[in-house]
């Protein structure tokens, strides 16, 4: 009797126990939490302010990994700086490579910019192609049912759950799509300079073109050179867009020669005034409407 009764706690503790998720960026832990909800709980490395590509890894962040259940990467190589080291001091098997306990997201989407070769002559260039497929909306739901599939296959028992919150949120991003569409369809043709290749997705989209970067080469700093040069082909372009972690001095600089405004554009959820995935396309539409 006893031998049973313990067997159906364990059964019962199984039933309640969450879902352990952990993901790289807070955008991912959104599509996360918009899919799991309370059957999940997260685990999100990066801060919203960090420069997503150096991100420091610290020894919290592998005390969390050793007992996650499911890692979620944005992948195409952007995590390659802090990572791999966390992945393997966690002694976590189930977030191995190979394993079902990681998901890569950018092999759900069609990479875009890949280069032919890659040297360091190149700057920091991402060998599987532009890394920042998540600005591109119309990409989010292929995330989100993906989300979905591989918390299905690691958790059969709410995959019913899961299932009706993904329906809900699609549902909800198709409405928002719709808007979006067409507010941003309103920008075509817009001339912008941004600081790096970040927005690239969304603004080839939508059809906004992108008249230069501050960065000469993918991450490289502005010089005064590249500024100069710069300077003579932008002319015409109405803003010079860059991320909350990046020095304003060159993109407020080059906007005084050019005549352009500079403004911060998102890039994640968690900064100023975005809350959620639909506040970040909100407030980029807003702010390149002004």
């Amino acid at each position: 009797m006893k031998r049973l009764i313990t067997l159906l706690l364990l059964s019962l503790s199984i039933s309640f126990a969450q879902l352990r998720v952990a993901t790289t960026y807070p955008w991912i832990g959104e599509l996360v939490k918009d899919v799991g909800g309370d059957k999940i709980s997260l685990y999100v490395i990066a801060k919203p302010t960090e420069d997503f590509h150096f991100v420091v890894p610290k020894p919290s962040h592998i005390a969390k990994l050793r007992n996650v259940d499911l890692l979620i990467i944005n992948g195409a190589s952007l995590e390659i700086g802090f990572l791999p080291p966390l992945i393997q001091q966690s002694n976590n098997p189930k977030i191995q490579p190979g394993r079902k306990g990681l998901l890569d997201l950018s092999s759900f989407v069609d990479l875009i910019e890949k280069p032919a070769v890659v040297s360091r002559e190149m700057g920091d260039v991402h060998p599987e192609g532009n890394p920042h497929y998540h600005l591109n909306p119309h990409h989010i739901p292929l995330l989100a049912k993906a989300i979905k599939e591989r918390m299905c296959e690691l958790d059969q028992t709410n995959c019913g759950y899961y299932t009706s919150r993904l329906e809900d949120f699609l549902k909800r991003w198709s409405q928002k799509l719709k808007e979006w569409d067409e507010g941003f369809s309103n920008l075509k043709d817009l001339k912008v300079v941004q600081y790096h290749k970040t927005y690239n997705y969304l603004f080839k989209h939508y059809g906004i073109q992108i008249v230069g970067t501050l960065e000469p080469l993918p991450g490289i700093p502005p010089t005064a050179r590249h500024l100069e040069e710069l300077s003579k082909v932008a002319k015409g372009a109405k803003f010079v867009v860059y991320e909350v972690f990046r020095d304003s001095k060159p993109a407020n600089n080059l906007a005084k020669v050019i005549g352009a405004r500079a403004i911060v554009l998102p890039h994640d959820v968690g900064v100023e005034g975005v809350k959620n995935l639909f506040d970040l396309f909100d407030v980029i539409l807003e702010r390149l409407s002004q």
